[in-house]
């Protein structure tokens, strides 16, 4: 009779990609609305944000960011916030990789260490989808206190991370 040992091993495998956001991601670069991509002009700009189809961002997030290297007054992310905020499902400054990095720090620090208390724990390593190096580093840090062990990889070949030092009687 064949034993699967990782089913028998009672780890619990945490997959980081499954809590990737669930609405898709647009960016909108204020490069694109700048005078020879340096400077922004407020009546260019104020018409052209008048103009611009907000609509498209429905349920989306809309990342507002300058790719090109320009001083951006704060009011022109308020004007964009001001036209996008009837569609878009939420509106973040900065570019995915910053977006993503913040989103998994508010989604792990919503993590119950309790469901965690002893527990040995595989971080899922690879997937479909780019979860930034971030997010390993905050997992890590916000389960560390509670884990037994916390490892990175796949059950059947793990890297070893972390494991809670024995406490002899």
């Amino acid at each position: 009779m064949m034993v699967n040992k990782v089913a028998a091993s009672g780890l619990i495998t945490l997959k980081l990609e499954e809590y990737w956001p669930s609405q898709a991601m647009v960016s909108f670069d204020l490069k694109d609305y700048l005078f020879q991509e340096l400077i922004l002009k407020e009546k260019d700009f104020r018409e052209a944000i008048k103009n611009h189809d907000f609509s498209q961002y429905q349920d989306k997030v809309l990342l507002v960011f300058c790719s090109a290297d320009a001083i951006i007054p704060a009011w022109a992310y308020m004007l964009v916030a001001a036209s996008a905020a009837p569609y878009a499902a939420d509106i973040y400054q900065g570019t995915e990789e910053e977006y993503l990095r913040d989103y998994y720090r508010k989604t792990i620090a919503a993590l119950d260490p309790a469901e965690y208390e002893g527990q040995r724990i595989v971080v899922k390593g690879c997937g479909d989808r780019p979860v930034p190096p971030a997010a390993y580093l905050e997992v890590t840090a916000r389960l560390r206190p509670v884990a037994r062990s916390i490892m990175f990889g796949e059950p059947c070949s793990t890297v070893p991370v972390y494991k809670q030092p024995l406490v002899r009687k």
